[in-house]
């Protein structure tokens, strides 16, 4: 990224390799694996169509103080078109005005946070910092790029996933013409103290879903289990692809699709802390899991499901318990599912978190537009269900 101006308050890299030792050890950011060198350095490397760039901001005395993660993206507009097929019927004049979905295939948007993993991983501020107001800065720096940027030919600005909790500190960006928007929630489950395995949870759920866990498991049980390691995963990555391409085919957005050659960098970098298993149904892979171990959480990553054989085998609802199995052996606290197939995620004890997202078209008028637009778009709507027996919950 080339600024005509560089704002003086920032150091920006194009590589994480570029990133000195000394400003890792003043941030001390890698505690939590999101913002860890070798986790971003594996999702650089493996995605070179995506252009990455990471900006630390400095005090007086030049010493980082926040750290920002960027990627520009060629965001194709067919990945979400399920999702805004609906929403452009209902406005269509507005859409002819903004000529932002019919006209224009691919968008060049600029994203602060993971394209490929929901939650705050975008900005990370060192812990003696203001963080409102270091946040102020960070608002500043990113409406900046509108102005600096302009040899990229950069469309829009998105800035991902806030919980409410920090949307005092987020909404700063409204003030940069920033809209807010929603998607999806990230549907969370919160381990019990009192599950000491996986045994306790079945006994913390109502009879009903206590009865759907069990039938899943004898759906389950001819599949076959396996920790995919690094000397198997090469062989094993073409069919997981195929699978992974059947998910994201069947998702209402997708901003980007992720490259399961990854997974070696992430297994070799973080070992038993990332998660990779595949479900074998004889001898031929019906699915597999990912995740990643993050101080007191698992976060669900991607998936690979054989539809044709989900149904019949409880391959997705199996994974699911697995997941909990795995936190509840870890004697971990949360278990971050992700968005997506939110009611079956309830259907275990997951409850949503809504994520707030924050969009800007470079253009003023096509930014105004877009307000409107956003207004249109809403999380789909699911029934929550409630699985455990009240007195059990924590």
């Amino acid at each position: 990224m080339n600024f005509n101006t560089k704002p003086k308050n920032i150091l920006l890299f194009s590589s994480i390799d570029a990133i000195s030792e000394e400003i890792w050890s003043d941030l001390s950011c890698e505690q939590n694996l999101y913002f860890h060198r070798n986790f971003l350095k594996s999702i650089e490397k493996n995605h070179p169509k995506i252009k990455f760039f990471y900006l630390v901001l400095i005090d007086k005395n030049k010493k980082p103080k926040a750290f920002v993660t960027l990627q520009i993206i060629d965001f194709h507009i067919e990945n979400a078109q399920r999702e805004l097929n609906s929403i452009i019927h209902k406005i269509k004049n507005i859409d002819q005005k903004l000529q932002l979905f019919s006209k224009k295939k691919t968008l060049q948007l600029l994203i602060c946070g993971n394209t490929f993993v929901s939650g705050e991983h975008g900005i990370f501020i060192s812990k003696e910092q203001n963080k409102k107001e270091v946040f102020k800065e960070v608002a500043e720096v990113l409406a900046s790029l509108v102005t600096y940027t302009s040899n990229l030919k950069i469309d829009a600005f998105l800035v991902k996933d806030f919980v409410n909790e920090s949307l005092l500190m987020s909404d700063t960006l409204k003030d940069k013409s920033y809209h807010p928007f929603s998607v999806e929630p990230n549907m969370v489950l919160k381990l019990s103290d009192h599950w000491q395995n996986f045994d306790d949870y079945l006994a913390s759920m109502k009879t009903k879903y206590r009865v759907k866990a069990k039938k899943a498991f004898q759906l389950s049980d001819a599949l076959k289990i396996e920790e995919v390691t690094l000397d198997t995963i090469e062989t094993q990555l073409p069919k997981m692809t195929a699978l992974y391409q059947k998910v994201t085919t069947k998702a209402a957005f997708n901003l980007s699709d992720f490259k399961l050659a990854t997974y070696k960098d992430l297994k070799a970098n973080f070992g038993d802390q990332y998660i990779l298993k595949t479900y074998w149904l004889e001898n031929k892979i019906v699915g597999f899991m990912s995740g990643l171990i993050n101080e007191n959480s698992l976060d669900a990553h991607f998936v690979g499901i054989d539809y044709n054989l989900n149904r019949e085998h409880a391959i997705y609802q199996r994974m699911l318990y697995d997941y909990i199995e795995i936190a509840i052996q870890k004697n971990l606290k949360i278990i971050n599912f992700g968005r997506t197939a939110s009611e079956i995620k309830s259907s275990v004890g997951a409850i949503p978190q809504d994520l707030t997202m924050y969009l800007r078209h470079k253009k003023s008028i096509r930014n105004k537009i877009l307000k409107l637009f956003l207004q249109h778009v809403k999380p789909t709507t699911f029934q929550q269900k409630f699985p455990f027996k009240q007195h059990t919950l924590s």
